[in-house]
C-alpha cells in the first residue's frame, strides 16, 4: 500500500511529464505552497536555470501581508513572478502546479500571474 507522501509525489511527476509533452520549449511557472508561505519560479528547463521567482518570504510582501498562507498572499506573490517574468523577457510560460490542485491559493496565484502578462 502507498503511503499518502507516495501518492502526491507520483502526482507530482505525472503532471511534469504531461507538461513536458505540451511545452514546446516554454519555461514553466512552478508553484510551491507549505503550510506557511507559497513560492513561484519560473523555470527554462532546457538551460536548467531559474529565469524568475518570487515568495510570500520576500521582505517588500512579508512587511503588508497578514500572513504568507492566504489566498492574498498567493495573489501578490503570482503578480510579482509575473512583473519580474515579463522583465525578464518571458511571456508566455506553461503552468506547473506540481502536486496540487487547481483551487484555493494555487488557483489565485495562476490569476494574479495572468494578470500581470503572464499566458498560459
Amino acid at each position: 500500500m502507498l503511503t499518502s507522501k507516495q501518492i502526491s509525489q507520483h502526482r507530482g511527476r505525472r503532471v511534469r511529464i504531461h507538461l513536458a509533452r505540451k511545452s514546446k520549449g516554454r519555461p514553466r511557472l512552478s508553484v510551491f505552497r507549505s503550510g506557511r508561505h507559497i513560492y513561484a519560479q519560473v523555470i527554462d528547463d532546457a538551460r536548467q536555470s531559474t529565469l524568475a521567482a518570487a515568495s510570500s518570504l520576500e521582505k517588500g510582501l512579508k512587511g503588508q501581508l497578514k500572513t504568507g498562507c492566504d489566498k492574498t498572499a498567493a495573489a501578490e506573490v503570482g503578480k510579482l513572478v509575473a512583473e519580474r517574468a515579463v522583465a525578464a523577457g518571458v511571456m508566455q510560460v506553461v503552468f506547473d502546479r506540481g502536486r496540487y490542485l487547481y483551487h484555493g491559493r494555487v488557483k489565485a496565484l495562476a490569476d494574479a500571474a495572468r494578470e500581470g502578462g503572464l499566458s498560459f
